[in-house]
């Protein structure tokens, strides 16, 4: 059964294991951003359900800019 819409007003609090990648990942973030770790995991929830949209979409794709011009597209299958 599916989660209840949560009440956007308030704090949700919860709690998650993260494996190791995802820690690396996370430290990674925060130490790029200044960010805490709330904020850093909140920020990667918001785009994993923009990656979810494209893909259920029927795939998309993302163009990534690099400093030197250059582009990288991503294919979201």
């Amino acid at each position: 059964m599916a989660d209840p819409v949560p009440d956007r007003s308030a704090l949700t609090k919860v709690t998650v294991n993260l494996v190791p990648r995802a820690v690396d990942a996370l430290a990674s973030a925060r130490a790029r951003t200044g960010d805490t770790k709330t904020d850093t995991i909140n920020r990667a929830l918001v785009v994993f359900d923009l990656v979810l949209d494209l893909t259920e979409r029927g795939g998309g794709s993302l163009t990534v800019r690099n400093p030197d011009g250059g582009t990288e597209r991503v294919h979201l299958l």
